[in-house]
């Protein structure tokens, strides 16, 4: 792997490292503040809200004034909002920041993401792709552990979390690389979308729903349950490498049998698992990480499988356009997941929210099975090959080794076998 690879992933890990102890913190902070459970629902759902603004603006941007300036700039911008949370306290102050924080976090992840797909080889993407996802989920789920070092009443946590962002441009600053260009390709509209792949559609919008619950309301269940800093940081990091670590072998099996029916099981599989997690923490069972890790791997295989399943059925040249609606949508759905996450906590104490997820996957349960009755799946050949996904920026499925064909006007849908983000 070339140098410029590793200095730009290592620079990207440390910058995780602090956002991963930024949610978490957050979460924790707002119970010690006394927001309610909507209050903090409604400032995570702000994350989402600048991931769309920055997702739209951002690539302007980087165009306007280059990579290393708009990563030097997001990155001030990312450092000033973390300290700020410390430094100001209450949902009045905490959503506008929470909206510049995550706009600011797309925009580093766009620069990153075009960095690594200008310094990619052709015949090495597909490896570069696949770690380049682990390693993010890695970095986030690190990020956890750090919350034990400081009282989370404190501004020395949200100083930590600073210092990391900060950092992380050093390696970027110094990165001796040519500045490639952005795509600002449009979208798929969303109305074809849903007509390709209706199936498709309702997933990636659940799994906003129910990803955005868990990365926004999380910490807040556990805060609630009175756990440690340290239990929470289990709690968030077991779902987190579960995440990592079983979406390659689920995405397999989707790859050797229909993909919806693989949808709807990984789903049911995810429901139960969430519903055994409330009844773990009403009956005050052990386990409650293994169990959190098995549902990490389900919950953030939907999102990645979902994806496929519309991917089957684009024809060449839609990939990439129907991708970024796909993950426009996704972005929609997790504006919804922290506000309901909070809402259901709220009306039902802290348990409400592995419910509130369960009950989501059981609805895209029923739409599958529902669709299976409206037509047939492709054939199994015919299908993409399964690469795992975080949801990060639009840009870096320009990356992804499914568009080689696309970029140069071959086949890339049908018969060879894809990589699917």
């Amino acid at each position: 792997m070339r140098l410029t690879i590793v200095v730009l992933l290592g620079g990207l890990s440390v910058l995780l490292i602090g956002y991963g102890l930024l949610g978490t913190l957050l979460g924790v902070r707002a119970t010690i503040e006394q927001l309610s459970n909507v209050q903090t629902g409604l400032v995570m759902m702000g994350y989402y809200l600048g991931y769309i603004i920055g997702t739209v603006s951002g690539p302007g941007i980087i165009q306007r004034v280059g990579h290393i300036r708009s990563f030097a700039a997001f990155a001030a911008l990312g450092a000033a909002t973390t300290l700020l949370f410390g430094l100001l306290t209450g949902a009045a102050w905490w959503f506008p920041l929470r909206v510049l924080s995550g706009a600011a976090m797309v925009g580093l992840y766009m620069v990153v993401e075009s960095w690594l797909n200008e310094k990619t080889p052709a015949s090495s993407r597909g490896r570069v792709f696949a770690i380049y996802m682990i390693t993010t989920l890695l970095a986030l789920a690190s990020g956890q552990f750090l919350l034990l070092i400081y009282d989370p009443a404190s501004l020395a946590p949200f100083a930590l979390a600073t210092v990391l962002v900060v950092l992380a441009i050093i390696p970027i600053a110094v990165t001796r690389v040519a500045e490639p260009s952005i795509d600002t390709h449009p979208h798929l509209p969303l109305l074809q979308l849903f007509r390709l792949s209706p199936l498709g559609v309702a997933g990636v919008v659940i799994a906003g729903m129910v990803n955005g619950a868990f990365w926004g309301m999380t910490p807040v269940f556990g805060a609630r349950l009175d756990m440690t800093a340290g239990d929470i940081a289990g709690l968030m990091s077991a779902t987190i490498v579960g995440g990592a670590l079983l979406q390659l072998p689920i995405g397999h099996l989707s790859d050797r049998h229909d993909r919806r029916r693989v949808l709807i099981l990984v789903c049911l599989a995810a429901a139960l698992t969430a519903l055994a997690a409330g009844l773990t923490v009403q009956a005050q069972w052990p386990g409650l990480n293994l169990i959190a890790f098995v549902y990490g791997g389900l919950m953030f295989s939907v999102y990645a499988i979902s994806v496929a399943h519309t991917n089957d059925h684009l024809q060449p040249g839609q990939v990439l356009g129907a991708t970024r609606g796909l993950l426009l949508l996704y972005g929609l759905g997790a504006l919804a997941g922290p506000s309901a996450g909070g809402w259901i906590m709220d009306r039902y104490a802290a348990v409400g929210l592995p419910y509130f997820s369960a009950i989501m996957l059981l609805l895209l349960v029923c739409y599958g099975l529902y669709r299976m009755t409206q037509r047939n799946s492709p054939p199994i050949e015919e299908q993409a090959e399964f690469v795992p996904l975080a949801r990060t920026s639009p840009i870096v499925i320009e990356m992804h080794p499914l568009l080689d064909g696309e970029s140069t006007g071959e086949d890339s849908t049908h018969p060879e076998p894809r990589d699917v983000s």
